[in-house]
């Protein structure tokens, strides 16, 4: 596709916000998305150009995150095996199956989400008891979400907080950052499938892959340095934003 360069910087201008807020809280898709969609970018190409462009983001925060010693990434070996199978098998069945039951569920999965973290006050501010253990974890909170990635995607990085801090305890900024490595390993799952099935336009994917990158490193930054302050408004704003967009998708409003 030739784009005007006031479309491309906009692309790249999307980019950059979704990759900074997904760093945080997850969500980018609901920017860049639309975004892809907005400049004529056939539905068939949108979700794997957007896989692609969000590897940038998912990475550069995962690399911030284990250069500030976030992240152990030994303990989290197995968590990131299961992921990576679980958003394989959902790559693959996404492209056999009507995920349209799903859509409906959706919003109100995410709208528990909102609430459960609008509603704990004290939630994710220091480490708490471990209540599953890492190899339980991973076959089914990693699997299982690695699985909703690669077969669907949106909240995904709300979804793995969640089930770091319920599961293990996490505290929040701990749990975000683990949550992002999982995140980039569903992401590059999905996108090896979407990229053998020729979906995704590589030009601007690439383009808005860098924008992603910058994004994701300033929204890596502002959760080490401002953790309990931000990740918590983000994740309940972010959710409700979420909720209103796919029940308006659906025809509720």
């Amino acid at each position: 596709m030739d784009l005007t360069f006031d479309v491309i910087a906009l692309l790249f201008l999307a980019s950059f916000i979704a990759g900074t807020i997904d760093a945080i809280a997850g969500g980018g898709g609901l920017i860049t998305i639309p975004a892809l969609l907005a400049v004529g970018i056939p539905p068939t190409l949108v979700l794997g150009t957007n896989k692609l462009q969000s590897c940038g983001g998912s990475f550069a925060a995962s690399f911030y995150f284990i250069r500030k010693k976030a992240i152990n990434l030994k303990q989290i070996r197995f968590l990131i095996l299961m992921t990576f199978i679980g958003a394989t098998c959902g790559t693959i069945l996404v492209q056999l199956i009507n995920v349209d039951d799903l859509k409906i569920i959706l919003p109100f999965l995410v709208m528990i989400i909102g609430i459960y973290f609008l509603f704990s006050p004290q939630l994710g501010e220091e480490d708490r008891k471990q209540r599953i253990s890492y190899l339980l974890f991973g076959c089914t909170a990693s699997l299982g979400i690695g699985f909703y990635d690669g077969m669907f995607g949106p909240a995904t990085g709300s979804f793995l907080t969640l089930a770091f801090v319920a599961l293990l305890g996490f505290n929040l900024t701990k749990s975000v950052a683990h949550a992002k490595v999982l995140n980039f390993t569903s992401n590059i799952a999905a996108l090896i499938f979407f990229a053998i099935g020729g979906a995704i336009i590589w030009k601007i994917g690439f383009i808005m892959m860098i924008a992603q990158f910058l994004g994701g490193n300033l929204g890596a930054r502002l959760v080490v340095t401002n953790g309990k302050k931000i990740i918590k408004p983000i994740i309940v704003t972010m959710s409700l934003i979420m909720v209103v967009k796919m029940l308006w998708d659906q025809g509720y409003f």
